[in-house]
C-alpha cells in the first residue's frame, strides 16, 4: 500500500459525551498518516448539547461533522456516514469507530496494509485495551442464548460457556478467524460494505455488530488481528441500565429470528 494512494473512510456516531467524541476523532485523525483518511463524526441528535460543542471544536482538515435532527440509531448513523463520504470518490476500506476509542499508533493504516496482503479477508478487528493498558476480550464466536447469559450473570457454571464464546480456548496471539467483530472498532472492505448496504437498519442499537459480521462472512473472512491495538474505554451501558439491557435482549431476538436461534 503506497502512501496516500489508498482512500479510507471512517465514521464515529455520537450520542452525548462531546469531549470524548472530539478526543476520539482528533486521536484517529492525528495518528492516521500512511493513508488518505476521510473521517466523519455524526451527532445523533444528542440531548446534552453535544452538537453545539462539536460545532465549536477545531478538528483536523480531514474530519467532517454532520448533525442529525433525529436519533437514527447506531447502524443507520454509520450507513449515512458511509454514503456521505463515498459519494464523490469511493474508498477501498471503511472503519467503524466508537466515540470511546483513542489511538497511540497508526492502527488503521496497519490494518489496511494487512488486508492488502490478505484479499480473502472481508473485515478485521484489532486488540482492544482499556485506557490503562489492560486487555479486553475482543475475539468472539456467534452469540448464543447461553453466551449472552454468561456475559450478564457471573455464575461459576457459566464460566466455560463464556470462555468458549470469547475464544479463550484458542491461541489469540496470532491472527485468528472470528465469527463476531466488535462494533466499537473494525475495518471492512468498502465494496463489501456497499454490497450489503451496510448495517441492517432494523437494529436500532446492540447486536448490529454481530449481524454485520455474519453478513460479511458471506463475502470473506473476519479476522482478529492482535498485532494492532487500540484503546477502548468500554462503558458497557447495557450492564448499567435496565432499559439498555432490555434493548439488548430485543435486538438479540431480532438476530436469532434472522439467523436462527442457538441455545449453546
Amino acid at each position: 500500500m503506497e502512501n496516500k494512494q489508498t482512500i479510507v473512510t471512517a465514521g464515529i456516531v455520537a450520542y452525548g459525551g462531546a469531549n470524548e467524541v472530539a478526543q476520539a476523532a482528533i486521536s484517529v485523525a492525528e495518528h492516521t498518516k500512511d493513508i488518505c483518511l476521510k473521517l466523519m463524526v455524526l451527532d445523533n441528535a444528542s440531548p446534552d448539547g453535544t452538537a453545539e460543542v462539536l460545532q465549536k471544536t477545531t478538528f483536523p482538515q480531514n474530519v467532517q461533522l454532520k448533525c442529525s435532527k433525529e436519533n437514527l440509531g447506531f447502524g443507520k448513523g454509520h450507513n449515512l456516514i458511509f454514503q456521505s463520504l463515498n459519494q464523490s470518490e469511493q474508498s477501498k476500506y471503511h472503519a467503524v469507530i466508537n466515540p470511546d476509542i483513542t489511538l497511540d499508533s497508526d492502527a488503521i493504516s496497519e490494518i489496511c496494509r494487512w488486508m492488502d496482503q490478505h484479499p480473502d479477508v472481508a473485515m478485521v478487528t484489532p486488540r482492544l485495551l482499556f485506557p490503562d493498558g489492560r486487555e479486553q476480550q475482543t475475539a468472539k464466536r456467534f452469540p448464543t442464548f447461553m453466551a449472552l447469559l454468561s456475559r450478564q450473570l457471573p455464575l461459576p457454571f457459566l464460566k466455560k460457556v463464556e470462555q468458549h464464546y470469547l475464544m479463550l480456548d484458542e491461541d489469540l496471539t496470532k491472527p485468528t478467524d472470528v465469527e463476531f467483530c466488535s462494533g466499537c472498532f473494525f475495518v471492512m472492505r468498502s465494496d463489501v460494505y456497499r454490497k450489503m448496504n451496510g448495517f441492517d437498519p432494523r437494529y436500532f442499537v446492540y447486536v448490529e455488530d454481530a449481524d454485520i459480521t455474519r453478513q460479511a462472512l458471506q463475502y470473506g473472512r473476519a479476522v482478529y488481528l492482535p498485532s494492532v491495538a487500540v484503546y477502548h474505554a468500554w462503558h458497557r451501558d447495557a450492564n448499567k441500565k435496565l432499559k439498555n439491557f432490555f434493548m439488548q435482549i430485543h435486538s438479540m431476538f431480532k438476530y436469532w429470528k434472522k439467523w436462527g436461534f442457538r441455545f449453546l
